[in-house]
């Protein structure tokens, strides 16, 4: 079998020439199980070939609305990772300007993109860049307003007052513009407490709390007294290490100064003898740090001592760790039972694939429910759909090119777990894996959501329109879970759905150009936030004529 070489495939396709079927089986773009060797010739090779360059695959490429191209390339860009057909300097470029752009265009509605793309998308560092850069315009330009209520908005975690002031350090100098300063001293006053500066000041960072500070000069909030106390003693570590001495109505803060004054000889068996989860969870003590401080590997005892303190999340990262330390079954109890809570899943904000990358690297056997579990609780607002529904996910070459954020997963297993999800919930809905070819996927009652998984394959060039046309057959709504990057054809690759029905694409990549020019009934969304699924429901209302942001829960 002939060795699939990527750019030489990328650098064809971008060409004007023709591209057999035969070429891309042999050369692993489709597996030979995906291949349809009854498909008529003349259809084939007007499938297959790429003809003037439109979007990177050669298809039609309609060009977006500046907020619309933010939007998207927002909620799917990660700063600094490019794609598969877009270098992350590209990607960066052109967000950069996009932001410029409507940061005098539209100062409001950008203020707004910004902070759901923090607090509802998720979206760390893109928020942060994107706030630097609109406060840059705005300021460059002489126009006031706006520019401290964009920082205060995407500043969520006590950490990244700091990574801000890093980021516009690295790029505009130590100069810093008074929006800034009050933006980030807006968003200090909520987020400095005790607890996040046992967490957040450490030594790794460039910007240490102190730092932040002496830069930006906030006032302690009016409610939170305390918090000069705070302020004082964060200075103290910055300036003088170990001798600060924490305030004295601090208890977190003085539990932790007297576990760090232990002699390291007697650190191990305070914290795995009796009282030692609880005398770590006084003192604020994470699981990170423990490591450090035991000067040694977590073994089992370490680990049971740690967990009752660990969050969702940490759980979820560690269960290799665990197994390999050899936790008891009463931890590993404790374990699940957090993993199945709800309300805790739905509180860590956690996206689904967490799950399916802890499911494929820990023990099934016994952690495989409750990951399952936990993976349905946090697609808790996936929406059930009415009527019937077409959900084509994309399994192109593309779209296994692109690791997700602190997975091993590509978007293809995203785009898999969500229309697995709608699949699941709604009432009639075909789904669909869809390629250069497309397999429809059976999804029955009560079906597992990580079974089904299993059953979707890769699929070869980005044929949206067959897939459309094939697949389409009456529907009430068609979902697309794709990058977009389609192949050219002749017509529409949504002429077969009438005018009257909903078309809704899910762009995990946020590429410039779209696969169908915006309509009344075709909406684009990018990235896959939990939040954005609801847009559906919204839509269908009548309602979608606002951002996710000018919309009320």
């Amino acid at each position: 079998m002939a060795r699939f070489n990527r750019q030489r495939f990328k650098a064809a396709t971008r060409s004007e020439i023709s591209v057999d079927a035969n070429d891309l089986v042999a050369a692993r773009r489709i597996p030979p199980h995906c291949a349809a060797p009854n498909r008529p010739t003349w259809e084939w090779e007007k499938m297959t070939r790429v003809m003037r360059r439109g979007n990177f695959s050669g298809g039609p490429a309609h060009k977006r609305d500046p907020k619309s191209e933010l939007f998207l390339l927002a909620a799917a860009n990660m700063v600094g990772k490019g794609t598969f057909y877009e270098a992350a300097d590209t990607r960066s470029v052109r967000y950069r300007a996009l932001v410029r752009e409507l940061a005098l265009g539209d100062p409001e509605w950008t203020v707004g993109m910004l902070r759901w793309i923090r607090t509802e998308a998720q979206m760390r560092t893109v928020a942060m860049v994107g706030a630097a850069e609109f406060v840059r315009t705005r300021v460059d330009a002489g126009a006031h307003g706006h520019s401290r209520q964009a920082v205060d908005a995407v500043l969520q975690r006590p950490d990244e007052p700091g990574k801000l002031l890093e980021y516009w350090t690295s790029r505009y100098g130590r100069a810093l513009p008074m929006p800034l300063k009050r933006g980030v001293a807006d968003a200090v006053r909520r987020l400095y407490t005790g607890r996040a500066l046992l967490k957040y000041d450490t030594d790794s960072a460039v910007y240490r709390f102190g730092d932040v500070l002496e830069l930006t000069h906030p006032t302690p909030a009016a409610d939170r007294p305390w918090q000069a106390d705070i302020f004082r003693y964060a200075l103290d570590r910055r300036h003088h290490g170990s001798r600060a001495v924490p305030p004295a109505g601090e208890a977190m803060l003085t539990a932790h100064r007297e576990l760090m004054a232990l002699p390291v000889a007697e650190r191990r068996a305070a914290v795995t003898g009796p009282g030692g989860a609880e005398r770590l969870a006084a003192a604020g003590m994470t699981w990170e740090a423990l490591a450090g401080w035991l000067r040694g590997p977590l073994d089992a005892a370490a680990w049971e001592a740690v967990i009752p303190s660990m969050g969702s999340m940490a759980l979820v990262r560690n269960l290799r760790n665990f197994e390999e330390a050899g936790i008891s079954d009463a931890a590993a109890e404790l374990v699940v039972a957090r993993l199945s809570d709800r309300e805790e899943v739905l509180r860590s904000r956690q996206f689904p694939f967490r799950f399916l990358s802890a499911y494929r690297h820990a023990s099934p056997e016994r952690w495989g429910h409750a990951l399952e579990t936990a993976l349905g609780h946090s697609l808790g607002n996936v929406p059930a759909l009415p009527g019937r529904t077409l959900v084509l996910v994309d399994r192109s070459g593309s779209m296994f090119w692109e690791s997700e954020p602190g997975t091993d997963l590509t978007r293809a297993d995203s785009a898999a777990i969500f229309g697995t999800a709608l699949a699941v919930r709604g009432e009639s809905v075909d789904l669909v894996e869809f390629g250069t070819v497309s397999n429809r996927i059976e999804v029955g009652p009560q079906a597992s959501v990580l079974q089904t998984l299993s059953r979707f394959t890769e699929c070869g060039g980005t044929f949206t329109a067959w897939a459309v046309r094939t697949h389409y057959r009456g529907h009430d709504r068609v979902v697309l879970i794709t990058d977009e990057q389609a192949y050219r054809t002749e017509d529409s690759i949504l002429a077969p759905v009438p005018e009257h029905v909903p078309v809704y694409t899910w762009n995990l990549a946020g590429y410039a150009y779209a696969h169908a020019a915006a309509s009344r009934r075709h909406y684009t969304f990018g990235g896959l936030s939990d939040a954005a699924f609801r847009m559906i429901p919204w839509i269908e209302e009548g309602l979608g004529t606002v951002w996710p942001w000018e919309r009320n829960p």
